[in-house]
């Protein structure tokens, strides 16, 4: 089948998908999928190939005056402090490290006691601009995904998010720093609060990259391979579902659309919802630093990013892509890792030092 057919195969699927309710509207910034009008020529890039797609942000907030220095600089200690877990060994920088594109590269990441949890942890980066949170789609936003792994018993197996204030409270130093960061607030020391800041350090936390200035308009930002490897995405049919400034993360998709998936036994976002119709559903991960951010899938199974698009184009699209057409989307898969944020952002700070009350750590 020629690869406009299998395009517009997949779209068709993705449009049906759509209505019966899967699809998520795109993020802010991004557009729907589109017919592709020109035909690609080589070392070139049509403009009509570009309409959905999207350049990042500065912030991913509506309102960027919301991320206050104080509420920021806040969520950057919070991110790294390690007492709001149990035994005071893992931080959200355990599985979403900062100078390592926002992932551990392991399939899954250790948590209390070592265990370890059934899905890979995604990256950091860019991820406010999600339409969702977590494989499942679970939370909504970043500030209920920030509660979300303090209280996982399997993560940082705090018993609840009282638990999690009272340890917060035990901190002196943290008083005054949540007071500037909730002015005007009589009790600003909460885990909600706590939710808040992580994710609006989170909504900083993010990597432009040479994709971003050729959709600025900086025509020599990509090489010619590059281009021609962003064309071999299109015309494999990828567009139908990483599409946008994200190139991916603005809906849910049945992972073995049209081919089953080998040996999957998650049932993705039926977690969630319990409707049978959403079996092996998951969100669509973005591919922004996707070449940095392996291994690959809701399973970490996949370790190559050549065999990951293998793999996609077989059981999402029906197609076979030869070992070329794989390593040139690969080419400009590569283009789509951006810079990382100052150090100054994303170093360990220095966290105010505990009290009497605060309690010591429990392996337990």
């Amino acid at each position: 089948m020629r690869s406009a057919n299998v395009w517009w195969v997949a779209l068709v699927a993705v449009a049906t998908v759509s209505a019966c309710g899967k699809a998520a509207p795109e993020a802010a910034g991004g557009g729907a999928a589109v017919a592709v009008a020109e035909a690609a020529k080589p070392g070139e890039i049509a403009p009509d190939r570009l309409k959905a797609f999207g350049a990042l942000p500065a912030v991913m907030a509506a309102d960027p005056a919301t991320l206050t220095d104080e509420l920021v600089s806040l969520g950057r200690m919070l991110y790294f402090d390690t007492r709001l877990s149990k035994n005071h060994d893992v931080s959200c920088n355990s599985c979403h490290g900062l100078q390592t594109y926002g992932v551990d590269g392991q399939a899954t990441s250790e948590g209390h006691k070592k265990q370890r949890g059934g899905r890979n942890s995604p990256t950091v980066y860019n991820a406010a601009g999600h339409f969702a949170q977590f494989w499942d789609g679970r939370a909504a936003d970043v500030e209920a995904q920030a509660l979300g792994p303090m209280t996982n018993p399997v993560e940082m197996a705090m018993a609840s998010g009282e638990q999690v204030t009272a340890v917060l409270r035990s901190i002196p130093g943290y008083a005054d720093l949540f007071a500037k960061a909730f002015p005007g607030v009589s009790e600003p020391v909460t885990y909600e609060n706590a939710g808040k800041a992580i994710a609006a350090f989170e909504r900083k936390l993010v990597t432009p990259s040479r994709w971003d200035a050729f959709l600025g308009g900086k025509a020599d930002a990509l090489t010619a391979a590059e281009k021609d490897g962003f064309n071999a995405f299109i015309d494999a049919g990828c567009m139908a579902c990483h599409t946008g400034t994200y190139v991916g993360g603005s809906m849910y998709q049945k992972l073995g659309l049209v081919k089953p998936w080998p040996g999957l036994e998650d049932t993705g976002r039926m977690e969630v919802t319990k409707n049978e119709a959403d079996k092996h559903f998951f969100k669509v991960p973005s591919l922004r630093n996707i070449a940095r951010t392996g291994p690959y899938f809701h399973d970490g199974k996949v370790a190559d990013l050549n065999e990951a698009v293998t793999l996609m184009a077989r059981h999402q699209l029906a197609k076979e892509l030869s070992k070329e057409q794989v390593a040139s989307i690969v080419t400009w898969l590569n283009a789509l890792t951006g810079e990382l944020p100052p150090a100054e952002l994303i170093t360990a700070p220095e966290l105010p030092p505990s009290g009497p009350e605060t309690p010591a750590p429990d392996p337990g």
